[in-house]
């Protein structure tokens, strides 16, 4: 019997996501893609999967967030 790799078996990396400036005022695409993170308020922090999407997401609203290392 053959055992194949799942993604619980890899460790996953992890960056923490904080909301440092407002969205209010923002194009509505950068608004949407804080919401994607599951950000709502000001310096409220999440943790998400390092992914190239995620990472995607990060670069197109880095002037609203702070990322780091989890």
């Amino acid at each position: 019997d053959q055992v194949m790799a799942t993604k619980q078996d890899t460790p996953t990396k992890t960056v923490k996501v904080t909301l440092v400036k407002s969205t209010f005022g923002q194009i509505h695409r950068h608004r949407a893609t804080v919401r994607g993170l599951g950000l709502r308020r000001m310096n409220q922090s999440v943790v998400v999967a390092d992914t190239p999407e995620i990472r995607g997401m990060l670069n197109a609203s880095r002037h609203l967030l702070r990322v780091e290392e989890a």
